[in-house]
């Protein structure tokens, strides 16, 4: 059992998931960070815990690792996220399935088996990563199949919010525009004219974790997208 705030973090191999689990490390969280293939990490407050999340499997090993290293958990990171652009009428079963069993089904495993220890502990914080794609189609990037999912995640981050208040637990999202990560397949159509950090995105994540007022966000980084810009 520990004192120190522990913190969940899946898709945490690379780019903004591998920047969310050194915050949360550099700030004083110990984290459990889980991705299909991750590497070892030589630092103390970090714990590897390999899987894939579309796997139900996963989250119960994961859960169950970092209830057995620290006795808790505060805080579930859900960045585990696939993202395929093409005409709707391209987009393939196996398209439909990763599309579903990553981004749906690895939140549905993930974010109950951690709401079962907040609901024991009466506290946490369920943080989701979403996409502004969801909201603000962009011309000439077709996103059907993909604003599906992520969209999904936003309307079940405002109902968990309302479900899960009065039980001191918080429910948020991070709702990115282009973000400058090796997933990033398409040039910037924002207000802003750059594109964006992973530190924008992380520190858009730590901002919510200290802001035990706020809950039931979508919290943009897309550079005013959100407000309506698209080319």
């Amino acid at each position: 059992m520990t004192d120190k705030h522990v913190a969940i973090v899946t898709g945490a191999s690379r780019g903004m998931g591998a920047a969310i689990v050194s915050a949360y490390a550099e700030a004083g969280s110990s984290v459990v960070a889980n991705s299909r293939s991750i590497a070892p990490s030589t630092n103390p407050a970090i714990v590897v815990a390999p899987g894939d999340v579309s796997d139900p499997a996963t989250a119960g090993r994961v859960v169950d690792e970092a209830m057995r290293r620290f006795g808790r958990i505060d805080s579930l990171v859900n960045n585990a996220g696939v993202y395929i652009s093409k005409p709707f009428g391209d987009y393939t079963q196996a398209d439909y399935d990763l599309l579903l069993s990553t981004n749906i089904a690895g939140f549905f495993h993930f974010t109950q088996r951690v709401l079962r220890v907040m609901e024991q502990q009466r506290r946490g914080h369920i943080l989701t990563i979403t996409a502004t794609i969801a909201e603000q189609t962009v011309e000439g990037v077709p996103t059907a199949l993909s604003s599906l999912t992520k969209g999904g995640l936003d309307a079940a981050t405002r109902s968990l919010a309302i479900e899960y208040a009065g039980r001191g637990i918080r429910v948020n999202a991070v709702s990115p525009g282009e973000i400058d990560t090796s997933a990033n397949a398409h040039p910037s159509a924002n207000a802003v004219p750059h594109i964006g950090r992973v530190e924008d995105v992380v520190s858009a994540v730590m901002y919510l974790e200290r802001a035990p007022y706020v809950t039931g966000e979508i919290l943009h980084v897309d550079g005013g997208r959100s407000a309506g810009c698209w080319s």
